[in-house]
């Protein structure tokens, strides 16, 4: 047994890292200074995108994306429900419905044939979310979208470098968005991101998360000028200098970081396909994941215990392995709010029962990898069914 706990996921920060973010705060701008600007260019050549606007958290951003797609009450976007609550809540913030569409049995990520049962003349939206970083089927997502006069949000807060039929997540979607939290492939400690090809969901999205004023403090400065107009009715969701700062270090990294990522995963993968009863996440051939999460599924056909006392075994082995997630539409507020939806999305209820997320962080080092697979081979063992 380890001596102590590895968790789930956790940041990587270097001295260049805070080297950067102390030179900001010796600067003239701790936020909506220039480095918000340099990270955002920069975020967008990386993923081949338009245009990237920052915001305080992937949750803003989300909410944001709502917000220029002009969700409003009487609509309704589509969604899995095998996500964080955020990618749902973001369209009831703007009082539209969340409506749900089950997830496909092998990556977990929205179903396409489900999606196109749940549309109405009220789908305004579909957020497809790139689960544990594999990207989700968008070809037929934004087809639907097409026909239907509507507008995909890709969820890749989880994604940030996938590829899908050889392109860049980021450039695919109408919007796309991402989160800098610290358990991500790059952190500005809380952050998000979204980018999209069109310039007007652009200038929406940066009126929305200042105030919904249509300038910029800065260039207001630099011009000498003083007047400005709120135009329509935001936030204050900005990022500041300090964040952009670290985030432009750490998006240096992003490649590497990828690279340490796709190592334990294949490591995981080959030690586990001797274990009959863990089933490994899959992976299509058309797309390269990013794996921000590694979800196995237990099958408790084979084993004499639940995914819960496995989770339980493996936590007393100092494994810090999660849960993602609880389907969004069994939490309280979604059954008091939207009606009890209990058994409506089999595939994501069914998994949600087996899942259980290893470590993977860009940190580990192989001893860490090799504690890991121990530890779910002697617990493993020790419920094997006889």
């Amino acid at each position: 047994m380890r001596a102590t706990l590895l968790p789930y996921g956790r940041q990587l920060i270097g001295e260049d890292d805070i080297a950067a973010v102390v030179e900001v705060l010796r600067s003239d701008w701790l936020t909506t200074g220039p480095k918000v600007r340099q990270f955002e260019e920069a975020f967008a050549r990386q993923l081949g995108a338009a245009h990237a606007v920052s915001f305080s958290s992937g949750t803003a951003a989300l909410h944001a994306s709502a917000a220029a797609a002009g969700l409003q009450p009487g609509d309704e976007a589509i969604t899995t429900p095998l996500t964080f609550c955020a990618t749902a809540n973001c369209v009831a913030y703007m009082g539209a419905r969340p409506v749900f569409a089950d997830v496909c049995p092998d990556t977990l990520n929205l179903d396409p044939a489900e999606v196109a049962r749940q549309i109405t003349p009220r789908t305004k939206a579909i957020l497809p979310v790139d689960y544990a970083g594999h990207p989700a089927d968008l070809a037929p997502v934004m087809e639907l979208a097409d026909k239907h006069g509507c507008l995909v949000i890709e969820d890749a807060c989880h994604s940030l470098g996938a590829e899908y039929r050889g392109r860049t997540v980021g450039s695919l979607a109408h919007m796309t968005v991402f989160s800098f939290h610290p358990v991500k492939h790059v952190t500005t400690g809380e952050g998000g991101m979204v980018t999209t090809n069109d310039a007007a969901l652009a200038a929406r999205l940066r009126a929305f998360r200042n105030h919904g004023i249509t300038t910029e403090a800065r260039d207001r400065q630099q011009a000498g000028e003083w007047f400005y107009e709120m135009a329509s009715l935001g936030f204050n969701y900005r990022l500041t200098d300090i964040a952009c700062a670290l985030g432009l270090t750490q998006l240096k990294k992003l490649g590497a970081n990828l690279a340490r990522r796709r190592q334990i995963a294949a490591c995981y993968t080959a030690a586990f396909q001797q274990l009959p009863a863990v089933q490994a996440p899959a992976q299509r051939a058309d797309v390269n994941p990013a794996w921000h999460l590694y979800p196995i599924r237990v099958d408790r056909q084979r084993l004499s215990a639940g995914r819960n006392e496995i989770f339980r075994a493996l936590r007393a082995e100092n494994i810090g392995v999660n849960v993602h997630y609880i389907p969004v539409h069994l939490h309280p507020y979604y059954v008091r709010t939207f009606g009890d939806q209990r058994g409506k999305f089999p595939v994501a209820e069914t998994a949600y029962e087996s899942l259980i997320s290893l470590p993977m962080f860009h940190a580990m080092s192989d001893d860490d990898a090799a504690d890991v697979i121990t530890a779910v081979d002697k617990v493993i063992a020790a419920y094997e069914a006889g």
